[in-house]
């Protein structure tokens, strides 16, 4: 985790996705300030990019291995009023 951390922090990757598959553990890391900061779900146990609105990230059900979850909840940011804004905004400069 260290040395790829370093590479993203070099890279200037503004989010990533560490899943501890021993640990059954999945943490989701925003670059804010120069640092990498965990990110934490929200009262539904979704956790919801910061750089890319609309994609959204059902924890416990990826754990739990409900993809059936995991993707109704990916279906739901998708279809938001931020990830359609954000979809126009990347359009214009295209």
């Amino acid at each position: 985790m260290h040395d790829k951390k370093r590479a993203y922090w070099r890279n200037g990757v503004q989010e990533h996705i560490v899943w501890q598959i021993l640990e059954n553990q999945i943490n989701w890391f925003g670059l804010q300030n120069g640092e990498y900061v965990l990110l934490h779900t929200d009262v539904d146990g979704v956790i919801k990019s910061q750089v890319f609105p609309g994609l959204w990230l059902a924890v416990n059900a990826l754990l739990a291995g409900d993809m059936i979850k995991v993707l109704e909840v990916l279906q739901q940011g998708l279809a938001s009023t931020e990830h359609t804004a954000f979809v126009q905004q990347l359009s214009q400069h295209f």
